[in-house]
């Protein structure tokens, strides 16, 4: 049996971190996983910047509030999803994705954990487990299924290149340079259609 597995942020979302750091005013909380390959330090410099501001999350939330799927996200996955059972893998956090979920149509997601203070404020993160993406994946080929999957940042590539196909959507030119053996795409048509080949083969 085939799963596909998609990242969340930059191919069906927007980026919420741009989204927050645009309606906050700070450049530096533009970075994402496009920029900087190293997630940990990605989070560290992300939650001492909140802090420099006195930002929480209750401010984020409310920005995140305002945020809608890209256009046409919500008909692409759903096309999708009539082909096979699809489960996405991202880096965000279960305290940002809900309202982004219910306009998605509530598919099925993985991510991660933000440490909150009483006050509000990120302290911390938590992985729910290394690797998230890669490892989700092997371990969903560990009983059984083919992976196919699809992201746009450096943290997707291993999931990408460890299942049975895998593409690049809406990524870098950098990151597209650097994987020229990784099918890119830029729209979901493009996206769908590659999907369904490899769904086929």
């Amino acid at each position: 049996m085939k799963i596909i597995c998609l990242d969340l942020e930059g191919v069906l979302v927007p980026e919420m971190w741009i989204a927050f750091a645009d309606a906050a005013g700070i450049p530096a909380l533009r970075r994402t996983t496009r920029d900087e390959p190293d997630y940990d330090k990605l989070m560290k410099g992300r939650i001492a910047i909140l802090k420099e501001h006195g930002l929480g999350l209750a401010e984020i939330q409310r920005v995140i509030a305002t945020v809608d799927p890209m256009e046409g996200a919500r008909a692409f996955l759903d096309a999708l999803r009539e082909e096979t059972q699809v489960l996405i893998l991202s880096d965000t956090f279960t305290q940002f994705a809900k309202p982004l979920m219910k306009k998605l149509g509530w598919p099925t997601l993985f991510c991660n954990e933000l440490v909150v203070a009483p006050d509000g404020e990120i302290t911390d993160y938590r992985l729910r487990c290394e690797q998230t993406k890669l490892s989700t994946v092997k371990a969903l080929q560990s009983v059984g299924f083919e992976t196919i999957a699809a992201g746009d940042s450096f943290n997707d590539l291993g999931m990408i290149r460890a299942g049975k196909s895998g593409f690049l959507f809406r990524t870098t030119d950098a990151i597209r340079r650097a994987n020229p053996d990784v099918p890119a795409f830029d729209t979901y048509d493009e996206l769908l259609a590659g999907f369904r080949a490899a769904l086929r083969d």
